[in-house]
């Protein structure tokens, strides 16, 4: 390894889902991270490239038991810990890792939601480190990057957030700055995703028979993402009028990829903002948000496998519609959370990132 900077020892806890695999063939291309462990309960003693053939001479590491003695290995010799875990997981091993000094990066919704209510309402469990969640720093960088680059846990967000809270940060900002409402009624998030975004799991509801040739809605009467936009919009963006939010996720016959469409009503003051110059404006420094000329739409393929999001905005009069695209494995999951670590470690925030999409 031949950079100006040192390596970076990374562990990785669940690492046979599609956002572990995801950050396994990331950080294999990464020129500072060096993968010193990789745990799976159901795969330990396998070498990555048996589950995974794409990686086979890429990345060489064999999957180890999660054991009590394994994560205190972790904690002894691993710089960042990312866990790619359903929730639950990372909370239950956060505490002893920083107490070491590493650094974690969760991938779930351990640390995502700072209500304590909300989190045990939306996913079935009390929290077990209300004091860790208290210090986490939710990690959407192009919000949150000076917080990141000196936080101890990183609370990665949902693939459908990440769309959301970067789709209308734009309008929260103007209207920030304005100090009046741009915005007159509820705004309305209607979202699709791949099916790799319900996990690598025998599920029939996500079985090929049941999905494709289908397209359907679900969590239609409350879904566990809309707690954590609206923390997003009001909270996170600091937003001086509170906004109203509904978000219907649907399921669409592909298999990786998110689309959401956002439909914000404008006050009549916010009908008379150029809004594809406040877009331009807002991420011209930012490398891997691209908003789209005016006219120009969104495809989820325009984003394969890559880290970026692509935005349009179209306005007719009083409603601005805003598109939003991104691979929800990468800029959804795992390339946002090494986004995050690049921050950590004061890395240009590319490394190992300039993934270009895959076409068609």
């Amino acid at each position: 390894m031949s950079g100006q900077k040192q390596a970076i020892n990374i562990g990785i806890v669940g690492g046979t889902g599609y956002t572990g695999v995801e950050l396994l063939r990331i950080l294999s291309r990464h020129p500072q991270a060096n993968i010193c462990y990789l745990t799976s309960r159901s795969e330990a003693g396998r070498a990555v490239h048996e589950i995974f053939p794409s990686l086979r001479g890429v990345c060489d590491v064999v999957f180890s038991d999660m054991t009590d003695a394994v994560m205190a290995q972790m904690a002894a010799e691993c710089d960042v810990v990312f866990f790619a875990t359903p929730h639950g997981v990372a909370m239950t091993h956060t505490p002893a890792l920083i107490a070491q000094g590493v650094k974690v990066i969760d991938l779930g919704a351990d640390f995502r939601l700072q209500s304590l209510g909300d989190f045990e309402r939306w996913y079935g469990m009390a929290h077990s480190c209300a004091d860790v969640l208290a210090n986490a720093i939710y990690g959407l960088p192009e919000v949150n990057r000076q917080k990141i680059a000196t936080a101890a846990v990183i609370a990665n967000p949902g693939c459908y957030p990440t769309t959301a809270i970067l789709g209308l940060k734009p309008v929260i900002d103007a209207e920030n700055a304005q100090g009046e409402p741009l915005v007159s009624g509820r705004i309305i998030i209607d979202a699709k995703s791949g099916i790799s975004g319900a996990g690598r799991q025998g599920k029939l509801a996500i079985s090929y028979a049941e999905t494709a040739d289908n397209f359907s809605a679900y969590g239609v009467a409350g879904h566990r993402h809309t707690p954590e936009i609206c923390q997003g919009v009001n909270e996170i963006l600091s937003a001086k009028f509170a906004q109203k939010i509904r978000f219907v996720p649907h399921l669409v016959p592909m298999i990786r990829g998110m689309f959401s469409t956002i439909h914000v009503p404008l006050s009549q003051q916010g009908a008379l903002v150029d809004w594809q110059g406040q877009f331009e404006s807002a991420y011209r420094d930012e490398y891997f948000i691209d908003v789209l000329p005016t006219g120009i739409l969104p495809e989820t393929r325009s984003v394969k496998a890559s880290n970026k999001l692509r935005i349009s905005v179209h306005q007719d009069d009083d409603m601005l519609t805003i598109l939003v695209v991104q691979d929800n494995l990468v800029k959804g999951a795992a390339g946002q959370a090494v986004q995050n670590m690049n921050i950590l470690f004061d890395l240009p925030e590319t490394t190992g990132l300039e993934l270009v999409a895959v076409m068609p």
